[in-house]
């Protein structure tokens, strides 16, 4: 896959983006008759849910979960997947001052462990807040307190937040942490636990999903091979330089050095990436590319000479004393994601920003971190560590810093010039889309290749289109919905909050 040669210049369809928005819209094409090339920069496909290997180990960027509410979607998933498909509990909790927490918090749990003398505080706190609330609710650090009272604000929620997000809570707007926490309060944790919620546990707590038997790359590889099959070229190592337009459309694409031209484009390259990317460039665009901005990611992936070191898929590290956000125990998504049923593969996940002081570290120096970390939570003995990779993932996380809702009117006016040219995918729409979603926009691009009007900025419940005989109803997208991760919007534009 991706050593093809070709000597056609024009194609019906270029892809640009080789990760599950990008071959979705191939596999819908293929499935349609229609032959696409596709451009991935990278040397694999998959983007964000590749799978990445190292020494016979597995491990993902991040953990992917496969669960969907639209069946379109879990039908390709099927086809492409068949029996590699694994059913998986869930198991994932909070880890703090040496101890786990279930999540959504069990409140007998939480007294137990924290201690009788630290509950009461954090009882007294809560009545406090109760009684003198914050009254002027902007940031989710006042949510939160008039939610949670101030000790347990700093205890669950504070420091896990800024490490993801790299924003202090007192600078993220209120309206994340109430669409983000919605439900969950200490009343609704008393009520569940004394068993008075006929409610039960929160809807986005996702109890069991299927997974790749060899990571969620799998499935993008075989996608990937099968759209060859139909007669489409997936090139890999393709960064695309240059997007040629004129009014009317895009012509055609420069791609290492060689031009490419097609008749329809679908592209999930980052938004900025595309503005710096059009020939002519574009002066309203360019005005607007600062808006865009990202959140990035590295995974530091330890094998240890340890059967199990917990038996958590993943844990969210709470801890104020380590850099270290998440902690994935890949052994615990499958078991073939591991070279060595007595070694586990666990991926320490870092949130940061690319050119940093933690992204601009050497392998060695965050293998030697992430050594350190884990040896400092106890959850294994670092001298078991046998080896260690590095992965560095920019763009993971588009943000929403305030402007670029402004950035992306802009972006749309534009389209509107080049109606050959769709944006699909996480990075394609900067939005924080699950792989589902990403997929669903994919396939609305394909089905306006062949006559149909969808708005992919507008893909919610309310659009028309969505009415009996569609693959996509309503109904799939509401409960789709539901399932979205929210981000946190700052109280003021990024690049105004004060160092």
């Amino acid at each position: 896959m991706g050593t093809k040669k070709h000597t056609e210049l024009r194609y019906p369809v270029a892809i640009i983006g080789g990760g599950p928005a990008g071959l979705t819209a191939a596999y819908e094409l293929a499935r349609r008759g229609s032959s696409s090339i596709v451009f991935e920069s990278l040397p694999q496909v998959g983007g964000l849910a590749r799978t990445e290997r190292y020494r016979g180990y597995h491990f993902d960027i991040g953990g992917h979960r496969f669960y969907t509410k639209v069946p379109a979607v879990e039908q390709m998933w099927n086809e492409v997947l068949g029996d590699d498909f694994l059913d998986r509990d869930r198991l994932s909790r909070i880890y703090l001052d040496g101890k786990f927490y279930q999540y959504p918090i069990d409140a007998v749990e939480v007294v137990t462990k924290m201690g009788l003398i630290e509950s009461l505080r954090c009882g007294v706190s809560y009545f406090w807040a109760k009684l003198r609330p914050r009254r002027h609710v902007r940031t989710v650090e006042d949510w939160l307190i008039n939610h949670f009272g101030e000790r347990l604000y700093a205890r669950f929620f504070k420091t896990y937040t800024e490490k993801v997000w790299g924003i202090a809570c007192n600078r993220i707007s209120a309206e994340w942490a109430a669409q983000r926490i919605q439900g969950l309060s200490v009343l609704a944790v008393l009520k569940n636990a004394l068993g008075w919620d006929r409610r039960g546990p929160a809807k986005s707590l996702i109890r069991s999903f299927q997974y790749p038997r060899l990571g969620p790359g799998m499935m993008w590889e075989q996608t990937a091979a099968s759209v060859e099959e139909s007669g489409s070229v997936v090139q890999l190592g393709a960064t695309v330089n240059e997007v040629h337009w004129e009014p009317g459309g895009v012509t055609h694409l420069m791609v290492n050095g060689e031009r490419v031209a097609a008749d329809q484009f679908i592209s999930s390259m980052p938004v900025r990436e595309w503005i710096g990317a059009l020939r002519p460039r574009v002066p309203e665009l360019d005005a607007v590319a600062n808006c865009f901005q990202y959140r990035d990611f590295l995974t530091v992936a330890l094998m240890i000479r340890q059967p199990n070191a917990f038996p958590d898929n993943w844990i969210y590290v709470h801890d104020p004393g380590v850099q270290v956000g998440r902690i994935q125990n890949f052994n615990n998504w499958s078991p073939e994601m591991s070279a060595d049923p007595d070694v586990t593969c666990l991926g320490l996940e870092y949130f940061c920003q690319e050119g940093d002081g933690l992204w601009s570290r050497t392998d060695d120096e965050l293998k030697q971190l992430a050594q350190r970390e884990i040896g400092l939570l106890g959850l294994a003995d670092p001298s078991l560590v046998e080896d260690a990779a590095v992965v560095r993932a920019p763009k993971a996380y588009p943000v929403y810093n305030g402007e670029h809702e402004h950035g992306l009117r802009v972006v749309r006016e534009f389209l509107a010039r080049i109606p050959n040219f769709q944006l699909v995918g996480r990075n394609g729409t900067h939005r924080y889309n699950n792989q589902d979603h990403s997929m669903v926009t994919a396939m609305l691009a394909v089905d306006n290749l062949y006559g149909a009007h969808h708005n992919l900025w507008a893909v919610n419940v309310d659009e028309e289109y969505l009415e009996s005989g569609s693959r996509i109803t309503r109904e799939h997208l509401r409960e789709m919905a539901g399932q979205q991760p929210r981000l946190p919007r700052p109280t003021v534009a990024l690049d105004n909050l004060p160092a």
